[in-house]
């Protein structure tokens, strides 16, 4: 019986030991996930873990099912899932800088009265990193971490043109321009010609492009090497502000971009 009992506290530590093992393994899928700058097949996520192909499938299978990864359609590479993306947003939205980020959009709310956001480009998606809704009763209910598309956003197309040439053509090709109201731009030619106007101009626009009777404006945020990182704009109903006044805020942005920028650095 001693025998018996003088084992347990040594195979407590051990056990731990390789519980905590496992659990950094685990956790080194997500990081060579979320690092890869395209969805990475299984045996690219071999090559970055080390791990066996039989373990890496069980982990995968595991956070498939817990929704933090998905299989992309074709299935031979994984992806973000939901509950990592909103994971990873929390994250932006709950630290002290995002604090310092509310506080400069709701300064810029209260200067020129109508709601803003403050978003980046995700994967081909717009992300919403926080908003300021503005006191008037018409509202979009788009709350932090809601998706748009980028070709009929402002924020989107702003994006988009910020992007390296190669790499903003690469992915405009493979956008769907699914049309939202009659003034989306669903071809691509026309899409590529908006991008180019938007880099002459410093500034993007929505003209009733996701919805009708809403426009919106957004200028770029640039870290000192002038990379746009990320976009900040206000939007509303056109019945109040119509777009050639809503265009009339840029320089507004433009100094609110600035302050945000800060941020990023």
């Amino acid at each position: 019986m001693a025998s018996v009992l003088e084992d347990r506290p040594e195979r407590a530590p051990r056990e731990a030991s390789q519980e905590s093992s496992s659990t950094l393994k685990a956790l080194s899928v997500l990081e060579a996930l979320v690092r890869s700058p395209r969805p990475p097949t299984l045996t690219q996520l071999m090559q970055a873990t080390g791990l066996p192909k039989p373990t890496l499938y069980r982990t995968l299978a595991l956070f498939e099912e817990a929704g933090y990864v998905q299989r992309e359609p074709a299935g031979r590479a994984y992806a973000v899932g939901p509950r990592l993306a909103g994971l990873g947003l929390a994250i932006l939205a709950n630290d002290s800088v995002a604090t310092l980020r509310r506080a400069i959009l709701r300064q810029l709310v209260a200067d020129v009265g109508e709601t803003c956001n403050l978003s980046m480009l995700r994967r081909g998606e717009v992300v919403y990193l926080d908003r300021v809704e503005a006191d008037w009763p018409l509202r979009l209910n788009l709350p932090v971490g809601s998706t748009v598309p980028p070709h009929c956003s402002a924020s989107g197309k702003l994006l988009l043109a910020s992007l390296p040439a190669a790499e903003r053509e690469a992915l405009v090709a493979e956008l769907p321009l699914t049309r939202f109201t009659q003034r989306t731009i669903t071809d691509r030619a026309l899409l590529a010609r908006e991008l180019e106007r938007i880099n002459d101009a410093g500034y993007a626009v929505d003209d009733e492009e996701y919805v009708l009777g809403v426009a919106c404006v957004a200028v770029p945020v640039r870290l000192a090497d002038g990379q746009a990182v990320a976009a900040v704009a206000v939007h509303a109903a056109t019945a109040r502000l119509p777009l050639s006044r809503a265009i009339e805020l840029a320089p507004r942005l433009h100094e609110a971009a600035r302050r945000l920028a800060a941020t990023f650095e």
